[in-house]
């Protein structure tokens, strides 16, 4: 079974899609999944951390009607994006998050806010050795092709491309695969 929903592809078979349901369902019973529930399910407990914040970012950009739920077509287009999706899609979509203001540029101060949700994300377990200016700078240096100080879709793309850090960087993977994948085991 084949679905488009907002570009994104949902190639999944019948079977596939009724596990998730019924899945969905023991979840939330209600059939719309809530940002509380959302963060609970990755084990997030304060309201002021990081890692909140990134969730609530990640949340809204998949909740497409924005009415603060993610019913259950957008909880399998999420799942397919994160856990099929081909980097295009995931760097689109990634975009859209680093866009705030949804113009379809990136300036810094956009570009500089995802940087130190991550970068604390990321101190925190040791994984950086650069403060979030320097990555900033780094990132507009390698991206920003005609040096106006935005960073354009085809720039990011074309930045992702080129370089595996400046990928690694933009793509945005969000480790919340282990709850789906420990609850739905079928998702090749």
């Amino acid at each position: 079974m084949a679905q488009q929903r907002d570009g994104l592809s949902t190639e999944m078979d019948s079977a596939q899609i009724q596990e998730l349901c019924i899945i969905f369902l023991k979840q939330c019973p209600s059939g719309a999944l809530h940002l509380h529930e959302f963060k609970r399910i990755f084990g997030v407990q304060s309201g002021s951390s990081e890692e909140s914040i990134f969730l609530e970012t990640i949340f809204r950009s998949f909740d497409t009607n924005q009415d603060n739920t993610l019913d259950f077509l957008e909880y399998v287009s999420a799942l397919n994006l994160i856990l099929r999706g081909n980097l295009e899609d995931r760097l689109k979509w990634s975009f859209k998050l680093y866009d705030k203001d949804g113009n379809g540029k990136l300036d810094r101060q956009e570009v500089t806010r995802i940087i130190r949700i991550l970068y604390k994300i990321k101190l925190q377990r040791g994984e950086i050795d650069m403060t979030p200016s320097q990555i900033c700078d780094r990132l507009f240096q390698l991206v920003d092709q005609n040096n106006d100080g935005q960073i354009s879709l085809a720039e990011f793309m074309e930045g992702a491309q080129k370089d595996e850090w400046v990928r690694d960087l933009l793509k945005l993977d969000v480790n919340i695969g282990g709850w789906v994948i420990q609850n739905c085991t079928k998702i090749p």
